[in-house]
């Protein structure tokens, strides 16, 4: 005969306002196999703990039921007060009579919140008296890290894993890390040199013996689970033997051809064989393969015959590399919706219509022009620019609903860096609203308005023409309600934050969620922010949407964190909420294979003596399986059963309703 505990939670006035636990708390010691019962203020308090755990241990309850909040809540808390007053932790259930009585019946007579937390709590007692005593799973780990990308919040998560001790391999697809920090010239609201602070983070990765950088490369397949990932990764080739490289850039300067510049966002133009910036790490030029007349056309090859070393390699093909790692950290960035989407702006034909990143490029010391504000048309200092604010972001019509959350800053530091460069310059700026959310930002965009002069207008530009070497920008200012029309000498478009093509192919690479943006989705955004539905996957940076550069960094920090607790272990045990398959009635439909949204079902066969496949069967991998239960639904043989959630279980409670 079972001996079961029933602990009804008032949760101040939450529950107690629309339920009567008293009466709950009575009809329950009515119940067969409830030998005790009662209710209380705050369960979940450290009192009402205390009172749980003697409870059981008084009572010898051999499984107890708590009427509360959501499990999502507090399930962990009581399992492991259970656990203390030595009662196996799954055979502690809850039933949530908060969010699915209280709040949702405002009835001041109580009576039907009452008569369902009866029901459901009902229902959940006879689904315990079939509960089996789980234990959890323990996963041996692999204690090294992949990071996904190179930026900034790359960067920082593979310094923290590496400070922890722990080897991190960390793949950018470009062919240097620092990411689209490396364009900016300066950063707000500090205004300090963007290469000043994020130069020695990439050199300390770089000379870190704990960290493996590999650039110009892609992450293509990812196998396993939690602690036990491998990892494919395509090298793609440089035609440079980075062993016997010297950076010395000879066979830059004379290779004689160029092609247009992607890090200087076609602002100018660069050699065939390049490095992507001064700073760049590795300091390994690479062969632009498409351009060079060398690997097209079998001509030239001045780089070879120049260089010393020998390091040049036109016969260089990809390479793969198979890593294992216990867990991987997605931080793959962003990119700029491009200019040529705003037919109203020029469609990205009128050349003195640049993006905010392309400005940053002209304001950088180590950009195109020396960090000389210069029109691209004709090289001349633009004594008048206009600023316009939300293009493409929060616009339907583009399909961005969205706020690209750093726009007003970095056009109020645009401005700034403007005005401190072309003293006689007017900058304008017309904007829907300002989004100034951050530590020290809305008196930054103040600074903007009120020392260097900047003129903001609240509203939007219809159209932008050229005429006679000027764009003539037409808007309105609502304030005023009027129209205006400014000659400008250049205008820059704070263009929106989108998601970097080929995103979606990574999600599906490594089994994670995104938005219809092309976002990573966290598990959950409050109380999980930098996991997904993967485990073992984290997220950090502005993969997962537009953030600027502390919160990147903390999000960095952030995963890393959770790697380094993952890895505090040699084994990690995980709940035992996973499916298991009858294999004597599996028919080796394989619907569970394709239902399956982790891919933890995989196809076993069985030998003969003589080593042969007489049948097959699916089988669950427990350490990737996340408990959903869809394979359950979906097999047509009934041979799958959720531990936790068995048929047995579930008709138990369906029939005590």
């Amino acid at each position: 005969m079972p001996r079961i505990g029933v602990f009804v939670c008032q949760c101040g006035n939450n529950i107690e306002g629309t339920v009567d636990t008293k009466k709950v708390a009575g009809e329950m010691k009515n119940l067969s196999g409830v030998v005790f019962s009662c209710n209380y203020k705050f369960m979940c308090s450290s009192p009402g703990q205390e009172m749980f755990k003697e409870a059981i241990k008084e009572h010898k309850l051999d499984g107890v039921v708590v009427s509360a909040c959501s499990p999502h809540m507090h399930e962990k808390t009581f399992r492991k007060a259970a656990e203390a007053a030595g009662l196996n932790p799954y055979k502690c259930e809850i039933t949530n009579i908060r969010e699915q009585c209280s709040w949702v019946h405002h009835d001041a007579t109580k009576k039907t919140g009452t008569a369902k937390t009866i029901d459901l709590t009902r229902m959940t007692i006879e689904r315990l008296k079939k509960n089996r005593p789980l234990k959890k799973i323990n996963i041996p780990v692999t204690k090294r890290a992949l990071v996904v990308g190179g930026g900034i919040a790359g960067i920082q998560a593979a310094l923290d894993i590496a400070d922890g001790g722990r080897e991190v391999i960390l793949v950018e697809r470009e062919p240097s890390i620092g990411g689209n920090m490396a364009r900016l010239s300066e950063t707000f609201p500090t205004m300090d040199c963007s290469q000043c602070i994020l130069t020695p983070k990439m050199v300390e990765a770089e000379l870190n013996e704990r960290i493996t950088i590999y650039t110009y490369s892609e992450v293509e397949k990812v196998d396993g689970y939690i602690g036990n990932f491998t990892v494919r990764i395509r090298r793609k080739a440089k035609y440079v033997d980075e062993d016997l490289c010297t950076g010395c850039g000879e066979c830059i300067e004379k290779c004689p051809f160029k092609a247009g510049s992607e890090f200087e966002m076609g602002l100018t133009r660069r050699k065939v064989i390049y490095t992507p910036f001064p700073q760049a790490v590795p300091n390994i030029p690479v062969i632009d393969a498409v351009n060079c007349p060398k690997i097209q056309k079998d001509k030239c090859g001045a780089c070879a015959i120049v260089c010393g070393p020998k390091a040049i390699d036109f016969k260089q093909k990809d390479r793969i590399v198979e890593e294992k790692v216990g867990a991987v950290v997605v931080s793959t960035g962003y990119t700029l919706m491009p200019n040529e989407r705003f037919g109203e702006y020029g469609s990205g034909r009128i050349q003195d219509v640049i993006s905010g990143m392309q400005f940053e490029r002209l304001a950088s010391a180590s950009g195109p022009t020396g960090g000389e504000i210069k029109r691209p048309s004709d090289g001349k200092t633009p004594e008048t620019i206009v600023f316009i604010q939300c293009v493409g972001s929060r616009d339907e019509a583009k399909g961005v609903s969205y706020c690209s959350k750093v726009c007003c800053m970095y056009t109020a530091k645009h401005t700034m860096l403007y005005r401190h460069k072309v003293r006689g310059g007017q900058a304008y700026v017309f904007y829907m609203d300002i989004r100034s959310g951050g530590k020290r930002y809305e008196e930054f965009v103040r600074r903007a308005i009120e020392h260097d002069g900047a003129v903001y207008l609240r509203g939007r530009v219809s159209r932008l023409y050229e005429k006679d070497g000027r764009v003539v920008v037409q808007g309105a200012d609502t304030l005023s309600g009027s129209q205006v029309e400014i000659e400008a000498d250049m205008v820059v478009l704070a263009t929106a934050m989108v998601s970097r093509k080929g995103a979606d192919t990574v999600a599906q690479t490594l089994g994670i969620g995104y938005d219809r943006y092309g976002f990573y989705n966290e598990y959950h955004p409050k109380l999980k922010p930098v996991e997904t539905t993967t485990a073992g996957v984290y997220l950090a940076g502005a993969c997962m949407g537009p953030m600027d550069i502390p919160e990147s960094v903390s999000m960095g920090s952030a995963a890393a964190g959770k790697v380094l607790a993952l890895f505090s272990a040699d084994e990690m045990a995980r709940e035992p909420i996973v499916a298991a398959v009858n294999t004597r009635v599996c028919n080796a439909c394989w619907d569970c294979v394709t239902a399956c949204p982790y891919s933890a079902i995989e196809k076993s066969g069985v030998k003969n003596r003589k080593g042969e496949v007489t049948a097959w069967h699916a089988k669950v991998n427990e350490g990737v399986c996340q408990g959903c239960g869809v394979c359950v639904a979906a097999c047509r043989s009934k041979a799958i059963d959720l531990a936790g959630y068995t048929d047995e279980q579930v008709f138990a409670a369906i029939n005590a309703f």
